[in-house]
């Protein structure tokens, strides 16, 4: 197994490219986002695209070509100290074909991000670099934490994080070390059976997702369960599950753990042995707390869970 590859710390001063590979944003949505790193000694660059809007079935931050010549920017330039995405939504599949790491290679940085960053993630993941799951610029419906900001500035300035959580009933006791892959699940789902699916093999899983029908979300448990990948994971974690269910229940956005979900995954997986945490503070959720995918952590599930990286 090759040894991942970390960034270097960022040093005060630093510039922090900011951009949108997916979903559109308004500038007002990343007012608060773009001051915080500014507060934090950081520069922000903004993407020439990173407000643009393109509609085609869906509303984008700019045609493919736009967002892809944004963040190719971003991975090589080599003034770019980190990257943080404005937020997700849906289109990185488009561009992950044809990212570039000539100069990233050479100068590796923290990509941050989480729901269709995912893909973005999986991308680095296979080419030995490791990414931060978590909050992007935008301020959501469900709102942010300082402190899950707060967490993101410690692992750019090279502070790993350490999580102490309650355990939840249909956790399963056990201790693992391993790589953590993963992050919102239609995405691992969507990426089955391409090149660009992560490498399950060893590894603690972790899944998150939003506004799923209990049966799309039974579909995609199933065909990573089908895929073999339940039998090559050593752990698994799973975070928020929000607005879960028929979309007629009107589920607010704090019901983040959905109950109802975590059963079912429970039972899809009840065969194997692997430890389980369920209620990581992570996802779609108020309280998103970041996960560094690629990055090994030692789990320990028991009366309580702590999570070390």
């Amino acid at each position: 197994m090759k040894k991942m590859i970390f960034p270097k710390p960022l040093k005060k001063g630093a510039k922090i490219a900011i951009i949108s590979p997916a979903g559109a944003v308004e500038p007002s949505q990343l007012e608060k986002g773009i001051e915080m790193i500014k507060s934090k000694g950081f520069e922000p660059v903004l993407g020439q695209h990173l407000y643009t809007k393109f509609s085609n079935g869906y509303t984008y931050a700019g045609t493919e070509k736009e967002r892809l010549k944004d963040i190719n920017w971003a991975l090589n330039d080599n003034e770019i100290g980190a990257i943080w995405a404005s937020r997700g939504g849906y289109g990185c599949q488009h561009l992950v074909q044809h990212l570039k790491l000539k100069n990233f290679i050479h100068n590796p940085k923290w990509y941050i991000g989480y729901s269709d960053n995912t893909v973005i993630q999986s991308y680095l993941l296979k080419k030995g670099f490791v990414s931060i799951h978590g909050q992007t610029i935008k301020t959501s419906s469900f709102g942010v934490t300082k402190e899950s900001y707060e967490l993101i500035f410690d692992i750019l300035k090279g502070k790993a994080p350490l999580y102490s959580l309650k355990s939840h009933q249909l956790n399963r006791k056990g201790n693992v070390t391993g790589e953590v892959v993963g992050g919102n699940l239609a995405l691992i789902y969507a990426l089955l059976g391409t090149r660009y699916t992560f490498d399950f093999r060893d590894k603690i899983l972790f899944i998150e997702d939003i506004g799923e029908n209990f049966y799309a979300l039974d579909r995609m448990i199933m065909s990573l369960e089908l895929a073999g990948v339940f039998s090559k994971i050593k752990g698994l974690i799973v975070g928020g599950m929000t607005n879960m269910g028929d979309e007629k229940e009107n589920k607010s956005y704090e019901d983040s753990f959905d109950e109802f979900a975590y059963q079912l995954i429970s039972e899809r997986i009840s065969k194997y042995k692997f430890p389980l945490v369920f209620g990581f503070p992570n996802g779609h959720i108020k309280d998103n707390r970041p996960l560094i995918i690629g990055g090994k952590a030692k789990i320990k599930v028991e009366a309580k869970v702590k999570i070390e990286f």
